[in-house]
This record gives C-alpha cells, sequence and structure tokens, in this order.
C-alpha cells in the first residue's frame, strides 16, 4: 500500500500494522486492538450510556473491521475507518433497542460532525411483535444448543440469564479477558450458524 502524504506518524505505523494484519500476522492485530480499545470503548460507551453494552459494542466493532481488513483502503487512517465502522454497528443497535440516549432536540454528534437523531418510540410490543419476539428467541436457542460446549455456557450466561463480564467470570473462574475473548469467539460462530439457517429456510 501507498502511504498516504498527509498521514501522521500514528496513522503511517497503524497502516504498517494493518499490512501485517492482512498477512495473518496475529501480534499486529493485538497491537491494533490495544492501540483503539480504550478510545472506541468510551466512544461507544458516550453513545448509549451503558457499560455492558458498550463493551460489546466495542468488541463487535474490532470483529467486524478486523473480518474486513482486507477491505481497507489507505485513503484514510486507519482510525477513521475504524471509528465509522464502530459508529455505525453502535447506530445499528441504538435503534433495534430505539433507546433514547440523548435528548431528542440536541442529537449526538459522531466522531464526523454528523448530528443524529433518535426516536423514542414505545418498547411495548404489540400481539404480532411478541410472536415474533418469541420465534426469534426459539430460533436462536436451537442455534446456540449447537455450539461447543463453553460457547454455549457463555452464550447462555451473557444472554439468557444477562449475566454482565464480571458475573461470568467469577462463576466460571475465568479471567475477564479470557471471557471476552471467548465471548467474541462465540457470537462469530452464532452468527454465522445463524446466517446459514436463514439461507436454508
Amino acid at each position: 500500500m501507498e502511504v498516504n502524504e498527509n498521514f501522521s506518524k500514528k496513522a503511517q505505523e497503524d497502516l504498517a500494522l494493518v499490512e501485517l494484519a492482512q498477512k495473518g500476522d496475529q501480534a499486529a492485530y493485538t497491537k491494533l486492538l490495544d492501540r483503539y480499545r480504550d478510545s472506541v470503548y468510551f466512544t461507544m460507551l458516550k453513545m448509549v450510556k451503558n457499560n455492558d453494552d458498550a463493551e460489546d459494542l466495542t468488541i463487535e466493532a474490532f470483529g467486524k473491521a478486523f473480518n474486513r481488513i482486507s477491505q481497507y483502503s489507505p485513503n484514510f487512517a486507519f482510525s477513521t475507518w475504524l471509528f465509522k465502522i464502530a459508529s455505525n454497528n453502535c447506530i445499528d443497535f441504538i435503534r433495534k433497542k430505539r433507546i433514547k440516549v440523548t435528548s431528542m432536540d440536541s442529537g449526538h454528534r459522531t466522531s464526523d460532525g454528523e448530528i443524529l437523531y433518535f426516536d423514542a418510540q414505545s418498547n411495548t410490543l404489540d400481539p404480532s411483535e411478541h410472536l415474533m419476539k418469541d420465534q426469534k428467541v426459539k430460533a436462536m436457542r436451537e442455534v446456540v444448543s449447537k455450539l461447543k460446549p463453553r460457547y454455549r455456557e457463555l452464550i447462555e450466561k451473557r444472554y439468557f440469564e444477562e449475566l454482565s463480564y464480571e458475573e461470568i467470570a467469577d462463576e466460571l473462574n475465568l479471567p475477564l479477558g479470557t471471557v471476552k475473548a471467548q465471548l467474541f469467539r462465540a457470537r462469530d460462530f452464532l452468527s454465522n450458524m445463524m446466517e446459514n439457517k436463514k439461507h436454508t429456510i
């Protein structure tokens, strides 16, 4: 890749790490994660006002970025590209949950300067929505049951029992970092299995 002459020293270092990551260098992925994990997390936290959701969204953002690392183009700094992925993923999450994270009058300003406004629709489901939700939960449980035992246990505790990362780590006597890493892998497996299930219906 050609280095953009407008890149800062840090952006140039990022580009070198991205090139290594694209070749499968796991240490490069770790360095990129370490560089931006905190700043992505605090950006997510500002948007959703919930620690656990911000943690989930941070892991998802890196997962999506790393899965698409071959598509990265050095027209923009890696950090700009990463935060765009993180912001878009977070906006989708907010829309799905229909949570009101800021005043509708003032909106929320993204890192790109765009002001976003969110609707504050009722969270009450009508009977048909309840039925659809029940069917989705049933389908999800069916797919989860096919995961490897250690991943199944983590998904069940996180999403069905709604335990925090810390509670899961305590209950399973695992380091917090291991819980987060394995949940990321479990979600990745789950996502692929759900996608395959959708295509077979």
